[in-house]
């Protein structure tokens, strides 16, 4: 069966596979990935690693840990914390780069980690931006980070894949930033929420590597969870470019080899003619113009035309973080505000994604530049992008950022407003002291175009349940009808910090802010079957564990939100992507009740992967090996400590 690139690099890095299995979307499968970074919440995943009985790195190589997002905070709190990171790294022999570095994911990209081809994660959402190098990176949750450290590895379900084919060129002035925000802004109905996406078309030869680092650095935004470019000879010309860097610094582990890139070329990964994609998006890259998202939304888009006639006063302006704080993200904004100031009442902060961006910047001018027009200067490091340091904004202020997130509140005040833009834009609006950017071009009218195909199939074909893992479960079935069940609807968010809060009373409160029936309808034993996108919001794993100390054995959805679904399963909770019968549900009882008794006696058959009510089948992705064993164990950190007890 043809494979997408995403499927191929994923089997090239699952381990354990049955002979002759062939991997696709859908399937859970047990990955080693080839590094596995983790940044300032590395001081949350050691107590974690230290607790499943780790003593020493599966493979001390295959971790790097960075400091990156407090950076500006200097408090002997913080600042002991860095320490100990820094402690445990360098004892355990991990790649450690300190604070002041940049930020990791740049990192990433500049060390070689994130390599063309192969799988790179990281306990952060933004770890999709590998992708713009061609490497397939993902993010990951803490548990699974200590689980790459205690055994090298760890489970991953294959998204459905969806293709962006991208035609034409940008103009001058439109950057990949607007590329991304058009996409968020345009497809806002959740068209590639938990998918991973491939870039192609002959369009991607017009774009730099860094606006392909931008693209998919957002892509995260757009709701997927990997966003792919491909590898070609603007790949590989990056690489000799940082090759020739990294070889001069030789604090630098050699990552990017010449040996690695003649391999690149002589054994290239590229996508089946006729491999299966869920949906194809097409868009001309030529009718993009600049854009702003917002505010507190990437998903209102307007062109930075519309601003031009209606005012929107700013305070605040931001050129930095992973997504837009490169050497050509500085250079657009030198070469809008050279010989200029900005306006009087506005603050301009910049910082660089990395050192090395900075000290490049500054050999160019550019950073001169952006300093003598007023800008104000920050550590390479997160900063005001989450909402640490100084700049934030302030009650009933606007700002517009070249960062990757508005949303409400995460740049300082909720009560401020959060727009997002290209380094063109964000210059412009400084010089301005509102949003604005003169631009000359006229483009044809933006219309993508979006083709849903039908749903594939795994090639995994019947299923072999693991002693230990049911063939099947007979239950009755409770129905929660709504769509984006939240997991503060699941498990209050008043109850996520009371750790001494037993199994017995987290299973006393589930679904209490959604309906406080539900206690009383559902019984131990019921399956329960959800809407789409189930547990989205939080990350908090309660949402998942107080559903199962109720005793539900587990959950059917149209489809869960993939923080939740990592979660679940790492804490041996077992979910079931079936959006057909959930389409039926609706149609057979409504979506009028919070919770439905609905007296169906269903049954799940994990050897044929199918759900059997009223006489109907509706089929769903096989439960692989990676997934059975986890719910066999009773969650991932058992899981890794039997595999750490077979080593010993």
């Amino acid at each position: 069966m043809a494979q997408t690139r995403i499927e191929k690099i994923a089997q090239k890095f699952a381990v354990d596979l049955a002979p002759g299995v062939e991997i696709h979307s859908g399937d859970y499968v047990s990955i080693s990935p080839s590094f596995v970074m983790t940044h300032d919440n590395t001081g949350a995943v050691i107590p974690k690693f230290k607790a499943i009985g780790a003593n020493n790195l599966a493979n001390p190589h295959q971790v790097v840990i960075t400091l990156d997002h407090n950076v500006q905070d200097k408090s002997e709190k913080n600042l002991e914390k860095y320490r100990k990171i820094e402690s445990f790294a360098k004892s355990m022999d991990a790649h450690f780069f300190p604070a002041g570095r940049g930020i990791g994911h740049q990192i990433m990209c500049e060390e070689g980690f994130a390599f063309p081809d192969t799988i790179a994660v990281a306990s952060d959402s933004h770890s999709n931006m590998y992708g713009g190098l061609g490497c397939l990176g993902t993010p990951i949750v803490r548990t699974d980070a200590a689980a790459i450290w205690a055994t090298g590895r760890t489970w991953w379900q294959v998204p459905p894949i969806a293709k962006v084919v991208l035609t034409g060129s940008l103009f001058p002035g439109v950057s990949g930033k607007d590329v991304i925000l058009a996409l968020c802004g345009y497809f806002n109905h959740d068209e590639v929420l938990n998918h991973a996406v491939e870039f192609t078309g002959e369009g991607v030869a017009a774009l730099k590597i860094e606006e392909r680092l931008t693209i998919a650095n957002m892509t995260t935004e757009w709701g997927a969870l990997a966003g792919l470019f491909p590898v070609d000879s603007g790949t590989i010309s990056w690489l000799e470019a940082r090759l020739k860097k990294n070889s001069v610094n030789t604090a630098s582990e050699q990552q990017i080899t010449v040996q690695r890139l003649n391999g690149l070329l002589a054994h290239p990964i590229n996508a089946d003619a006729v491999a299966f994609y869920s949906r194809t998006i097409t868009i001309d890259l030529s009718t993009i113009s600049p854009g702003i998202a917002g505010p507190n939304t990437v998903k209102d888009f307007k062109t930075a035309a519309f601003y031009a006639e209606h005012e929107q006063p700013i305070q605040k302006a931001y050129l930095l973080s992973c997504v837009n704080g490169r050497t050509d993200d500085f250079a657009a904004a030198a070469s809008v505000v050279k010989g200029k100031h900005i306006a009087g009442g506005v603050s301009f902060y910049i910082s660089a994604a990395s050192n090395q961006v900075q000290a490049d910047c500054e050999t160019l001018g550019y950073w001169q530049t952006l300093i003598d027009a007023g800008a104000t200067a920050l550590p390479p490091g997160c900063g005001p992008c989450i909402g640490l340091g100084i700049g934030l904004l302030e009650d009933g202020e606007a700002g517009i950022s070249a960062t990757n997130r508005n949303f409400k509140g995460r740049m300082g005040s909720p009560n401020a407003l959060a727009f997002l833009a290209s380094p063109f834009v964000v210059a412009s609006s400084a010089l301005e002291g509102k949003i604005s950017y003169t631009w000359q071009h006229k483009v044809a009218e933006f219309v993508p175009t979006c083709v849903f195909n039908n749903v594939g199939t795994s090639a995994m074909g019947k299923n072999e349940t693991l002693p230990g893992f049911p063939e099947s479960i007979s239950a009755e079935l409770i129905f929660c009808p709504k769509d984006n069940l939240n997991t503060d609807g699941i498990y209050p968010g008043k109850y996520t910090y009371q750790d001494d809060f037993t199994p017995e009373q987290q299973a006393s409160v589930v679904m209490e802010n959604y309906d406080p029936e539900f206690r009383a309808i559902a019984n131990q034993g019921d399956v329960l079957a959800g809407g789409f996108n189930f547990g989205t919001g939080s990350s908090r794993e309660q949402a998942a564990t107080a559903l199962k100390y109720k005793g539900i054995p587990l959950v059917i959805a149209g489809s869960f939100n993939e923080t939740y679904k990592r979660n679940a399963l790492n804490n041996g909770f077992l979910l079931v992507d079936c959006p057909e019968f959930i389409s039926w549900l609706k149609e057979q009882f409504g979506t009028d009740k919070l919770t439905i008794k609905t007296g169906l006696q269903i049954t799940i058959d994990f050897t044929t992967s199918t759900v059997t009510a009223d006489k109907k089948q509706f089929h769903f992705g096989t439960i692989g090996k990676a997934a059975q064993e986890l719910i066999i164990c009773g969650g991932l950190e058992n899981w890794i400590k039997k595999q750490i007890s077979q080593l010993t």
